[in-house]
């Protein structure tokens, strides 16, 4: 059967059968970003169910609107940003008028330029700033799909934009089959499957000859309302079966059944266009020069991309696009190891060393046959890149690989250390806790031994609430006192208050009374007692000793936090919205460029306010629409904004 967007009795409008309801939720959401309003969305349901659809139909609809799009990718989850630079790539002209400090952590993000490792609440203030920027030219839609998919920095940089937006004439619209916690308070309409008259009008649009009664009420049972589904299972029938009554085979999952209707599709291509699928499918880029670069060096030409064309399993145009994610997915799998790793080989070798050096240290480690020195110090080096960008989670997964692909023990336990130690700064713990067993498995070091209990008494601590960690950071602190007095010091802190916090149901060896009496012996520090010596010893000495011995040593570490707070620190402290001390705040740190009801300017700032867009002066609704009603806010209020220079309204 042919592509059903082929068939004669197919329309683009078939694909929204039975959607109403969605979309007048889209279509007013454009009325709103198109009336100065933002809006951000988050479309979920299974695979296949049409929240693709809908984002298409948005686009189609956002007449007038500037619209940018990414997409979430498996293999790329590992990538940190590489979702966010989909997104951000076509409008980094306007990099330039974000102030300095967000300007330079979306530039080391992106590997534009060097630096420290960004602050990721400047990244997101950068990307908000940047949309910001955009949609004052006109009204802007940012549509990401697979939302499940995206790399972790990116998918926490975006939820910190939708829970942030204002009055700035933006749409910002997810599709995703499971919602991630941190886009909760988002709206989330779930698209459900289709009714079943909706269903059988579905069928009857993208069939070209007459279907048996019971050959339909078959399919749409099977189906269960998935559009994706519908097209498929209808896929590998004759018209002769879907006319003969002859009814389908044995019901199937639905995720089955639709994954195996692509698996025979591929099946059933020539191995050359197999082979280029494979490709297409291992890299996501969807660059079409890399793609045929690979498919060049594995001796396959264009020609092989007719019958994959022609099977509706896949797009060659200015970028590769498979017709859905398990096409992608039967692609891959159909494959023999061999054949992936071939595949990944030769995209490998036609990728730019220069240009994306930890894309091709990826394709590397996939096509490794097994360990590889070279490839595990390869990537290694992209964990440092990737940290550098603030990339925790893609940090964690280049480690895993280089420890995975180190034949030395001493090597590769250290490596998965360092791996474990970069998961649990990601939040995977579960994966922590095996790449910890992967590194004591090995040889280690008495300083790492210690790292990994004082990891082991963090995970502890986060995952059951600290009922071992006391006794793991206590034994963590004895093996670093001959190594380190200073980090032995802070384990010992870490343990005294770990204590504190479980209590009577802290493990053996974690009583509190025990903990501190350690803690009053641990080495004296090398250099002059810091905030955090005074805090330990009295701390310590309050538990053991009593109030009079303890007090006066934590009244000076306290008096040590409040002179050692830095400008900066104070200034996040006072902006936080639930702060006091909004009248103490300096008047602006960086000059605002929008009119306010209450005189020329106002003090909302991107490096003040989080919630710039949120102020009482609602600066730029005013700006847009000065004829709306104004109706003050008190500003005691809004405790991150403090307005300057009051006034009557221009």
């Amino acid at each position: 059967m042919r592509e059903a967007a082929d068939l004669p009795g197919w329309s683009r409008a078939a694909e929204l059968t039975g959607r109403r309801g969605e979309c007048g939720v889209l279509d007013r959401l454009i009325g709103a970003v198109r009336g100065g309003v933002s809006r951000a969305l988050v479309l979920t349901g299974e695979p296949g169910v049409g929240k693709t659809a809908l984002l298409e139909y948005l686009a189609v609809q956002a007449l007038g609107c500037r619209v940018v799009r990414a997409a979430g990718v498996q293999s790329e989850m590992e990538l940190a940003f590489a979702g966010l630079h989909q997104l951000c790539a076509p409008l980094l002209d306007r990099l330039e008028h974000l102030p300095g400090p967000q300007r330079d952590a979306l530039r080391t993000a992106f590997g534009m330029s060097e630096g420290p490792a960004p602050d990721r609440f400047l990244v997101g203030l950068a990307v908000l700033g940047l949309l910001s920027e955009v949609a004052e030219q006109r009204p802007l839609i940012c549509l990401i799909d697979d939302e499940q998919w995206l790399d972790r920095a990116s998918a926490q940089v975006l939820a910190f934009v939708a829970r942030r937006l204002g009055a700035e004439s933006m749409g910002l619209v997810f599709a995703a089959r499971t919602v991630h916690s941190d886009l909760d308070g988002v709206p989330e309409p779930l698209v459900e499957g289709l009714r079943e008259t909706d269903a059988r009008a579905l069928l009857h649009a993208v069939l070209t000859g007459p279907i048996d009664a019971r050959v339909r009420d078959q399919i749409v049972f099977e189906a269960r309302g998935n559009p994706l589904a519908l097209l498929e299972l209808t896929r590998g029938l004759t018209p002769a079966e879907l006319a003969g009554g002859f009814g389908l085979p044995g019901l199937m999952p639905l995720s089955g059944s639709v994954e195996e209707n692509f698996l025979r599709r591929v099946g059933a291509l020539p191995q050359q266009s197999r082979r280029l699928l494979l490709i297409a499918a291992a890299d996501p880029s969807g660059d079409p020069a890399l793609v045929w670069r690979a498919a060049g060096r594995l001796g396959t030409g264009t020609d092989a991309a007719a019958p994959a064309t022609e099977a509706g399993l896949v797009e060659f145009g200015t970028r590769v696009r498979f017709r859905h994610p398990l096409a992608r997915s039967a692609a891959y799998r159909s494959a023999s190891a061999q054949d992936r790793q071939a595949a990944h080989r030769a995209l490998a070798e036609a990728t730019d060393p220069r240009l994306d050096p930890d894309r091709r240290a990826w394709h590397r480690a996939q096509a490794a046959p097994g360990p590889d020195e070279d490839v595990a110090a390869e990537l290694e080096h992209s964990a440092g890149r990737a940290r550098a960008r603030g990339g925790t989670a893609a940090a964690a997964a280049f480690l895993k690989q280089a420890a995975l692909l180190t034949l030395d023990p001493a090597g590769r336990a250290g490596r998965a250390l360092d791996a474990a130690r970069a998961t649990i700064q990601a939040g995977a713990f579960d994966v922590a806790w095996e790449l910890l067993a992967m590194a004591e498995s090995g040889q280690l070091s008495d300083f790492q031994q210690a790292s990994a209990d004082m990891m082991r008494a963090q995970l502890a601590f986060i995952t059951s609430r600290g009922g071992d960690a006391p006794a793991l950071l206590l034994r963590a602190a004895e093996r670093l006192r001959p190594i380190d007095a200073d980090l032995s010091r802070a384990a010992y802190l870490d343990a005294l208050l770990g204590a504190i916090f479980a209590g009577r149901l802290a493990g053996p060896g974690g009583d509190v009374l025990e903990v501190a009496r350690a803690a009053g012996a641990a080495p004296p520090p090398r250099h002059a007692p810091r905030a955090s010596d005074l805090l330990l010893d009295g701390t310590a000495a309050t538990v053991h000793v009593g109030y009079a011995a303890g007090v006066p040593v934590l009244r000076r570490a306290l008096a040590d936090f409040g002179a050692g707070m830095s400008a900066e620190e104070e200034l996040r402290r006072r902006s936080r919205p639930g702060t006091s001390d909004w009248r103490a705040r300096p008047a602006r740190s960086v000059s605002c460029r929008w009119p306010s009801p209450h005189g020329p300017t106002c003090c909302c700032s991107p490096v003040i306010c989080p919630a710039r867009r949120r102020c009482p002066t609602n600066c730029r609704r005013s700006r847009k629409r000065p004829g709306a009603a104004w109706r003050p806010t008190a500003p005691w209020a809004w405790p991150h904004c403090a307005v300057t220079r009051p006034g009557p309204v221009p």
